[in-house]
């Protein structure tokens, strides 16, 4: 096992292990900024989608006619658009487009829907600016990445907006925490165990709304929906409990007649893209999705086959 993994997860644990019932939402948060946290070469423009904070995350030189819309990770309570400044920065470089990072609502503030309802309204603005179709592409990891493809299905069936693809990082797609991986890779895994899955889930969603509400789960929409769904990207790390989030729902969507291309990283925990400065792995998976989402995004010459 590599020693950079190795020293990436002792320091995770160190944050994760400081924390008790008296720590604060707010100091988690914080803790979770420092912890990710990286200088960028990238330019960052606050702007307001809507109603939702969000800001324009671009490397240098990359094209503004095309966005990816990005949602970060932190199980709905923590993560900003501080702490994956640098992943943003980085998919905007490999894929030469700019990146658009959503600052959606938190629980225990806010509880679900409420950061569906925010991406939806994030989407729809940018429908009025003109990015529909090829012009749009989405990204996330995590919560984020399960707020990718929900969001996917939802704005569909209620606005007729269809990205052109959606690159997705350790999604958490099942907040019922039903996964096999929950127990095959529970000793792998540094951190996250089924018990705490749920209880983050319970914060999350509340006591009133079932865990498998296919939209708070993409992993339990109906196969039809399924169906229509842009071409994906979905990658995981081996080590994860979260890696059948990723199997399962990239066999239901192939099931369905869909394009969902799953990458599992040998060793690798979870969103270890993150960590671009410890793990060579963590570059060569933001350059391969930002090259898949550049080859859906880019325009076609005349006579070029759609792929």
């Amino acid at each position: 096992m590599s020693s950079n993994v190795e020293s990436v997860i002792a320091r995770i644990r160190a944050v994760y292990g400081s924390w008790n019932r008296q720590t604060t939402v707010a100091q988690m948060r914080d803790d979770w900024d420092r912890l990710f946290a990286m200088p960028t070469e990238a330019s960052v423009t606050p702007v307001l989608a809507d109603t939702v904070p969000c800001a324009w995350v671009r490397a240098p030189g990359v094209r503004t006619d095309q966005v990816i819309v990005y949602f970060h990770g932190g199980g709905f309570r923590v993560g900003s658009l501080r702490s994956h400044g640098e992943l943003m920065a980085r998919l905007s470089a490999a894929a030469g487009v700019q990146v658009l990072g959503v600052d959606y609502r938190l629980a225990p503030e806010h509880r679900y829907p409420a950061p569906h309802q925010d991406a939806e309204s994030v989407l729809r603005w940018l429908g009025g600016q003109g990015y529909a179709g090829d012009k749009l592409a989405l990204a996330g990891d995590s919560a984020g990445g399960g707020l990718v493809l929900s969001a996917l299905l939802a704005i569909r069936e209620r606005d007729g907006i269809n990205p052109a693809a959606a690159f997705v990082m350790s999604a958490w797609t099942d907040l019922a925490a039903t996964g096999a991986s929950y127990d095959t890779r529970a000793e792998a895994d540094p951190i996250h165990q089924r018990a705490m899955i749920q209880a983050m889930a319970r914060g999350f969603l509340g006591p009133e709304t079932d865990p498998r509400e296919p939209q708070a789960s993409p992993l339990y929409a109906k196969t039809s929906h399924l169906a229509g769904l842009p071409p994906l990207l979905l990658q995981v790390g081996d080590r994860e409990t979260v890696l059948s989030d990723s199997e399962e729902f990239a066999r239901r969507v192939q099931d369905a007649g869909g394009t969902a291309r799953l990458e599992i990283w040998p060793e690798m925990i979870h969103v270890f893209q993150q960590f671009p400065a410890e793990l060579a792995e963590a570059v060569q998976a933001i350059e391969a999705g930002g090259r898949f989402l550049a080859g859906h995004l880019r325009p076609k010459s005349t006579g070029e086959a759609s792929s």
